[in-house]
């Protein structure tokens, strides 16, 4: 199949090794994914990206963000995220992939953010159009996707709780993100007990929550994520004022590092604070032999079998009993259970079967190839019907 697939002119893709972008990430991984499967895949993304597919365009679009910092303000910032030239640098690319996939040079497009393609795609009844959903989708955003819904606009969600507030949008399938098993390895002996919590420093990811927890155990936490300027105030207040040689503050880790530090980690730790529709961190750790003690919000229950790769809870004070219980977590259990259900190969078998499902289902059915044989029977049975009515 011929594919189109554009992300937002964010970041160039691959994203700089220290920059977290779950979307780009993702994408980039499902365009190679289905590159290798024998799929022509042409990437549409700001100047600069290179992935090994087919083609890379970008129209001459340049990226807004070269770092994580500004990343961070452009995405956090109402200002500069209303403005409107990203939004004309997008609608320009849509316009130009789906007036190119009607002409039949693609067979289905694929967009990682609805809210740049929405409008047009649905000028497009005839070009099956795929989004991934990787937001939490509140009313508001669930009011408008409604109002640009098509019946050729289809939305993949990435677990099954991200429906919860839209159950009535066009869904095709739940399926979650892979991550690559190969380069997030277990560890079975760590060499340290220390905790973790990964991430972007926020109130929805419950930083805050985790340092505390690790204060009222006396335990080791290592923090890692950036800090945005929308949210230095929640560093400097809930964070920095308890780092120690107990409590510390990594930044923003390159993935390799990352994995250096999940696999000697004792649990991760996800106080989180909002209805996250999948959380990357969970998987990595889980692949690395780190069980998960996660607030149940979320896709949480999809990912974290209770009892047997962490434990789900419902408070803080839950989250302090569970860290007591970890050493009964098997480490392996942790990595067979994402081997399973998340690798990147899991990924790309549902999204190539939802793509064959929204391609066959838009080619018009085959005409009947009627023998010449046939043809001259029905032709003389016609003559015989006419000759009859001419006489009668």
């Amino acid at each position: 199949m011929k594919i189109a697939m554009m992300v937002r002119a964010y970041l160039e893709t691959p994203p700089p090794g220290n920059v977290a972008y779950s979307p780009a990430i993702i994408a980039q991984t499902l365009a190679e994914g289905l590159q290798q499967r024998g799929h022509s895949v042409t990437f549409f993304g700001p100047e600069g990206t290179k992935i090994d597919v087919d083609h890379c365009e970008s129209y001459g679009v340049r990226s807004v963000a070269k770092d994580q910092a500004e990343l961070d303000e452009f995405v956090g910032t109402y200002e500069l995220f209303g403005d409107y030239r990203p939004a004309l640098y997008d609608s320009f690319v849509v316009k130009n992939i789906m007036e190119r996939a009607a002409k039949g040079e693609f067979d289905c497009v694929i967009f990682h953010h609805f809210e740049s393609a929405m409008p047009i795609a649905g000028m497009f009844p005839k070009v099956p159009v795929l989004y991934i959903l990787h937001d939490f989708i509140d009313n508001e955003r669930r009011e408008s996707i409604e109002m640009h819904s098509t019946p050729n606009q289809h939305f993949v969600s990435i677990s099954d709780s991200q429906r919860r507030d839209a159950p009535d949008i066009n869904y095709i399938e739940t399926v979650y993100n892979g991550i690559d098993i190969e380069l997030f390895t277990t560890n079975n002996e760590p060499e340290d007990d220390y905790l973790m919590i990964s991430g972007r420093v926020t109130p929805d990811k419950g930083t805050k929550e985790a340092v505390q927890i690790a204060l009222q155990t006396d335990r080791k936490l290592l923090i890692s994520g950036s800090v945005s300027k929308a949210n230095q105030w929640y560093f400097d207040e809930h964070v920095k004022p308890y780092l120690s040689n107990k409590i510390l503050f990594l930044g923003m880790l390159e993935r390799e590092q990352l994995v250096k530090y999940y696999q000697n980690a004792a649990g991760l730790l996800m106080p989180i604070q909002w209805q996250e529709p999948f959380g990357l961190a969970m998987v990595e750790a889980g692949a690395c032999g780190t069980p998960v003690i996660a607030f149940n919000r979320g896709s949480v229950p999809e990912v974290v079998k209770d009892g047997k790769t962490g434990f789900i809870v419902n408070n803080s004070a839950e989250m302090i009993l569970a860290i007591e219980k970890l050493p009964k977590i098997k480490r392996q259990d942790c990595r067979d259970h994402v081997v399973k259900n998340f690798s990147i190969a899991k990924m790309i078998d549902g999204y190539e079967s939802v793509i064959l499902q929204l391609v066959s289902k838009n080619k018009p059915p085959k005409k009947k190839n009627t023998p010449q044989h046939k043809k001259d029977r029905i032709s003389q049975k016609v003559i015989r019907i006419s000759k009859r009515l001419l006489n009668s």
